[in-house]
């Protein structure tokens, strides 16, 4: 049985969120996708420590159609290699969880 998952993927730019979150949501891959702006990462990439501002995309999909998603985002994201990490979601409101599941498919 397929499990509701949560995707966090980060982006450079509210265009390249916005275009991977329509990619998503029109071949059901993804039931909705949250953009959140203003988040301030820091990271070590090819020897130096960034600093840059991303926007998190909140991806909720099922755990049958994270192969697909995966392939999608790396497919289509500007990034050489994108942060795409899943978390099965455990408990939420049951009617909700459905939809995920109804919409992704």
């Amino acid at each position: 049985m397929s499990k509701p998952q949560l995707v966090l993927c980060t982006t450079p730019d509210q265009q390249s969120a916005s275009s991977l979150a329509a990619a998503l949501v029109e071949q059901r891959l993804a039931a909705c996708v949250n953009i959140v702006p203003g988040l301030q990462s820091v990271y070590e990439w090819q020897g130096k420590i960034e600093h840059s501002e991303e926007f998190l995309m909140l991806i909720k999909t099922t755990s049958q159609a994270y192969p697909a998603l995966e392939s999608a985002l790396s497919k289509l994201h500007p990034y050489d290699t994108p942060e795409i990490i899943a978390f099965d979601i455990n408990a939420g409101l049951p009617d909700y969880l459905q939809w995920i599941s109804k919409a992704v498919g």
